[in-house]
C-alpha cells in the first residue's frame, strides 16, 4: 500500500500571510488539525501549521490577531511522495517526530496523517511478538510509549488525538 491509497485529498490551505487567529478559526471551521501553506512564489517551499503552532505561540505570549502563519508555520516541512510506502512513512513519522505530511509531487496532492496510517491499512495486524527489536523499538517510538506486550487491539484503546 502506498501514500497515494490512503492519503485525503480534502487538503486545507491557507495564506502565509493570514494571521494565526484566521488559521485556527479556518481549522475549527474545517474539523482539521494542519492547514498546507502554499509556496509563495517557485523558490519557495510548502509549509504546514499545526494546532500546536498556533498554541505553543499563544503560550508564548503571541497576539494571535497579529501574529502571522508564516511567523510560527513549519517551513520548509516533510513531504511525503504518493508512491511511498505506507511502512517507510510510519518510520518516517516516528523519526521526525510528526504526525502529519502533505502528499506532493510537483504540486499538493493530498495529506496524510498518523489517522491515516492507523484506519486505512493493516499495519497494526502486522504487529507480533516475534518482532526484532529494532521493528519494537520503531514502534514505541511511533506510539511515545514503552511496548511490552504488543496487542494491536489494546495498543489503540488509549489512543488521543494531539
Amino acid at each position: 500500500m502506498r501514500a497515494a491509497d490512503i492519503m485525503s485529498t480534502d487538503v486545507v490551505t491557507i495564506d502565509r500571510l493570514a494571521s494565526i487567529f484566521t488559521a485556527a478559526q479556518l481549522m475549527k471551521q474545517q474539523q482539521v488539525r494542519a492547514l498546507i501553506v502554499p509556496p509563495a512564489s517557485e523558490r519557495d517551499a510548502y509549509g504546514i501549521i499545526t494546532a500546536t503552532d498556533i498554541s505553543r505561540s499563544v503560550a508564548d505570549g503571541k497576539n494571535p490577531k497579529v501574529t502571522y502563519v508564516c511567523q510560527v508555520m513549519t517551513e520548509p516541512c516533510i513531504v511525503v511522495n504518493p508512491d511511498l510506502a505506507v511502512e517507510h512513512i510510519a518510520k518516517l513519522f516516528a523519526r521526525a517526530k510528526i504526525r502529519i505530511a502533505p502528499v506532493i509531487q510537483g504540486q499538493l496532492l493530498g495529506i496524510i496523517s498518523l489517522n491515516d496510517l492507523l484506519t486505512k491499512t493493516d499495519c497494526l495486524s502486522k504487529i507480533s511478538a516475534d518482532s526484532t527489536p529494532q521493528e519494537k523499538a520503531e514502534l514505541t517510538e511511533l506510539f511515545g510509549a514503552e511496548i511490552s506486550e504488543i496487542d494491536p487491539d489494546k495498543l489503540c484503546e488509549n489512543w488521543c488525538s494531539g
